[in-house]
């Protein structure tokens, strides 16, 4: 089996990162408890993202790969770091985690509009999120609802992306706009 006969796996990608971002913006919100977001960032943003970016990378596509292994990464990264239960000390300041996250995503904002406008809206929202989520870390407490939210808005985008490409490539022709 070539590498032409995989399946696009941006769908897979897109969708394990837009629900996992829709339901930690919610815990960041107040609206969805953290267990919950940690089992789904470990399995469905972690995991299977980052298989989906083995795939792309795989098919020769490096932009779609590296960022679906980093953001796979990225939430088994915060699984482990965010999970006291499995021997790691709970992190009490996560500046350095967000601020990290903020400049490689930073990277991929900008190299973004190549891949789409919905893309590039998935983008420069995470990227806004990641400031957010870098002031909140610092203490602005305040803006930390508003912040969840602004970050459920990020996953919806990439969940909205998902379903173009999967809804586009069944029946064959353009149905929704990516």
């Amino acid at each position: 089996m070539g590498t032409t006969d995989w399946a696009n796996s941006s769908v897979i990608g897109l969708m394990g990162f837009g629900m996992t971002t829709m339901l930690t913006g919610l815990n960041i919100a107040g609206y969805w408890p953290g267990g919950a977001s940690l089992a789904l960032a470990f399995i469905w943003g972690g995991v299977a993202q980052f298989i989906a970016g083995w795939v792309a990378l795989k098919q020769g596509n490096i932009f779609t790969g590296t960022v679906f292994v980093a953001y796979g990464s990225f939430w088994i990264g915060l699984f482990l770091i965010s999970n006291p239960s499995i021997g790691l000390p709970l992190q009490s300041n996560m500046f350095g985690y967000w601020l990290m996250w903020t400049l490689f995503t930073f990277v991929f904002t900008i190299n973004s509009p190549k891949h789409g406008p919905g893309v590039t809206a998935a983008f420069v929202l995470l990227f806004i999120g990641f400031i957010l989520l870098d002031l909140v870390a610092e203490g602005a407490s305040s803006i930390q609802q508003a912040t969840g939210f602004e970050i459920f808005a990020t996953g919806l985008v990439a969940w909205y992306v998902a379903m173009s490409i999967v809804t586009n490539a069944n029946y064959g022709r353009k149905i929704l706009p990516a």
